[in-house]
């Protein structure tokens, strides 16, 4: 079958020599600093669930190469299973999300250990575009770091199955300095991709440039995509309302924003996305109850 032609990757973290911090991207005042004051103190506990132990790498289920295969029918589509297989996204601040799974594995990206809802992950993502997106020095109790940048001129490369999810990334490239879009460092981000109950679920990191045919591919189908909407230290609004609307996943959820208003990402949708602001920082989520329009879910803190 073709769809064996896809390569199963063997299970493997990336060691990296110890950069030096670099820039704070968040000059500007967090929008609720008092909150995040006090949830940040909460203490970090030992995790009482433990996810079923990491597989071998599998093919993914969100590329098209995958679903053109003819025959083949991914059980875990069925509208059945979506119903009882629910994924809860919970909103921590900055570009920080964490996703848990049915099965219990909890996944926070763009890990600094600065905005947590909490608790510990067992799966840390992150990004060194600036020191708010990752840290040298997690806490050991963090099961899996990966992060979105290779060593030694080589791309990162992620293919990791633990419990009931699997996590991929695709590469793009960063500035070197903050605001010279000419000067960029190759495979520096990764835009990270979380397969589990059916759904593809996409997290941009810190991209600072548009995507480009390959990107697409490599990226394939997404249903909820988290994007930076910041204007400036990523992208511009127009630049990433045009990547949403080429992705026109069903579930978009904003994060970075700083004070962008979200009337003004919005309106660059082009009337195709409707918007819903939510009062509480968690949305729960299966394949079966996606909006049939794509919209921008706002949580809280965002």
């Amino acid at each position: 079958m073709r769809a064996r032609l896809l390569a199963f990757v063997a299970l493997g973290l990336l060691a990296v020599p110890p950069l030096q911090a670099v820039a704070h991207d968040d000059a500007r005042p967090h929008r609720h600093p008092a909150r995040n004051l006090r949830q940040n103190m909460l203490p970090a506990p030992w995790l009482t669930q433990q996810p079923a132990p990491s597989q071998p790498a599998q093919a993914s289920q969100c590329l098209a190469i995958a679903n053109a295969v003819p025959g083949v029918v991914y059980a875990n589509f069925s509208q059945k299973a979506a119903r009882k297989e629910e994924v809860t996204i919970t909103y921590a601040g900055h570009s920080t999300y964490y996703i848990d799974t049915p099965d219990g594995v909890s996944v926070a990206t763009d890990f600094s250990g600065v905005y947590t809802i909490g608790r510990l992950p067992h799966i840390a993502t992150m990004n060194r575009a600036h020191s708010t997106h990752y840290t040298l020095s997690p806490d050991s109790r963090i099961q899996h770091v990966l992060h979105g940048w290779g060593e030694g001129g080589q791309p990162a490369k992620h293919n990791l199955a633990i419990g009931d999810i699997y996590i991929r990334n695709v590469t793009t490239d960063i500035r070197a300095f903050r605001f010279d879009s000419e000067a960029l460092q190759k495979d520096a981000n990764s835009i990270f991709i979380f397969e589990v109950a059916g759904l593809c679920i996409g997290h941009l990191g810190h991209l600072h440039h548009p995507l480009d045919e390959t990107h697409f591919a490599a990226i394939g189908r997404l249903d909820i995509l988290m994007v930076p909407i910041d204007g400036g230290y990523t992208m511009s609004v127009e630049g990433m309302s045009e990547l949403t609307r080429r992705l026109r996943s069903s579930i978009v959820l904003p994060m970075h924003r700083f004070d962008t208003p979200l009337s003004d990402f919005h309106r660059r949708m082009g009337g195709q996305f409707e918007m819903e602001m939510k009062t509480s920082r968690s949305l729960t989520v299966s394949l079966g109850s996606l909006p049939k329009t794509p919209t921008i879910i706002v949580l809280d803190g965002v």
